[in-house]
């Protein structure tokens, strides 16, 4: 299939947006699991967010972020649509509407489209490759505001950060080259990054299986560690991922492995220095402890929805805006719901969400993140193609 739209199109591309729109508040499925009276969380979707500029479309949203001035960041995946999609950027063009977005978009917080820019054009090539990923995956926006993501797709053995208006920083690994769990300078399709307390921890990923974790200031190695904090371990992925290695029938999760199964999704730090990573395959988080080393010492497991099979459970994780951070969300792909839990004890308090394509219903769940009002924001991948808003209404 021809490409859609000419690569250096997705450099600082900005289009003209729409108001913010007018909120659009509608209830959302929801389920007490925690003895009545219980109080949690309470949320509706605001069916109205984001406006998008009237020409771009979103692909498979594969990760968000918000920053520190509450602006939300996303990544998609422009490849994902096809040409009846993107009509209007067909030459000639065979529609009225519509063109790919550029891969990384920033909204604000009550939903206008503020800038996109990305592609091949804004990334180095060095002997030869040009570092972009094929399939961007996971976005992190440090307290400087620079901007940071990986890639799941062919050859994407990289980590980028760029600055926000969307001028290359650095990277780390390179693409095409891999070397497994034991390698201290190369990746394995990496999922998720941050960048925090001096570290840039990734969760590596798709291919390996493992957490590796580098110096923020000098990009020296720090460490690398598997499921418990032992090295790293388990058969690395041959070949290239696709879709079948993330619904492998035959793959039943196992929440009491020794190692990290394909898929480890995410990395998502605590104020209180702990960290979290989605071991997705095993319907499971691992949460450890930082040293200020950048060592992690394990802690607990924690296990969602145990017995579910199909794309499994646990693919990100975000918080409650509280300096406590009271309360912990775990996004669920499989089961389309988003978990509420008393981040202290890790008891489940409820649920909401539920599988389907209306508000407030998800098709392959991705990626959460809070605001500091206490609103979530939950992408979609595969079909869902979407990003929605969950706004919080209170403590009941």
């Amino acid at each position: 299939m021809r490409a859609l739209m000419p690569a250096a199109l997705f450099l600082s591309t900005s289009a003209v947006a729409a108001d913010p729109p007018q909120p659009a508040l509608a209830p959302l499925a929801f389920e007490q699991i925690a003895p009545a009276g219980t109080k949690m969380p309470r949320f509706k979707v605001d069916a109205a967010w984001p406006a998008m500029p009237g020409d771009l479309l979103l692909g498979q949203v594969s990760g968000v972020a918000v920053g520190p001035d509450d602006s939300v960041w996303i990544v998609h995946r422009p490849h994902s649509l096809t040409n009846t999609d993107t009509g209007l950027a067909q030459n000639p063009a065979i529609a009225v509407c519509c063109k790919p977005a550029p891969p990384v978009v920033r909204f604000s917080k009550e939903g206008r489209y503020i800038v996109g820019w990305g592609g091949p054009a804004s990334a180095p090539t060095i002997d030869g490759v040009n570092q972009w990923p094929a399939s961007l995956h996971g976005v992190f926006v440090d307290k400087g505001g620079t901007v940071w993501f990986g890639g799941n797709g062919k050859g994407d053995h990289v980590v980028m950060n760029y600055s926000a208006d969307g001028t290359y920083i650095r990277s780390f690994g390179r693409r095409d080259m891999t070397g497994g769990n034991d390698a201290t300078d190369q990746l394995g399709n990496p999922s998720d990054v941050n960048h925090s307390d001096g570290m840039v921890l990734i969760s590596d990923g798709y291919v390996n299986r493992r957490v590796i974790v580098f110096d923020g200031k000098t990009g020296a190695y720090k460490g690398r560690w598997g499921a418990y904090g032992k090295p790293p371990a388990g058969p690395v992925l041959q070949g290239d991922f696709d879709q079948s290695h993330a619904v492998d029938p035959n793959r039943a999760a196992d929440p009491k492995a020794a190692h990290f199964n394909s898929i480890v999704h995410c990395v998502v730090p605590t104020k209180d220095g702990h960290l979290y990573v989605c071991d997705r395959n095993n319907n499971r988080a691992q949460l450890f402890k930082r040293g200020k080393d950048g060592s992690l010492t394990f802690v607990r497991d924690l296990v969602i929805a145990g017995e579910t099979g199909g794309t499994h459970t646990v693919t990100d994780i975000a918080f409650s805006p509280d300096p406590e951070q009271t309360y912990l969300y775990v996004a669920d792909m499989m089961n389309g719901r988003i978990w509420i839990l008393r981040r202290k004890t890790h008891e489940v308090l409820g649920a909401i969400g539920r599988v389907g394509r209306q508000a407030g219903q998800f098709t392959w769940l991705h990626s959460i993140d809070t605001d500091s009002e206490g609103n979530i924001y939950a992408t979609e991948v595969n079909t869902g193609r979407r990003i929605q808003k969950l706004v919080f209404t209170g403590i009941e």
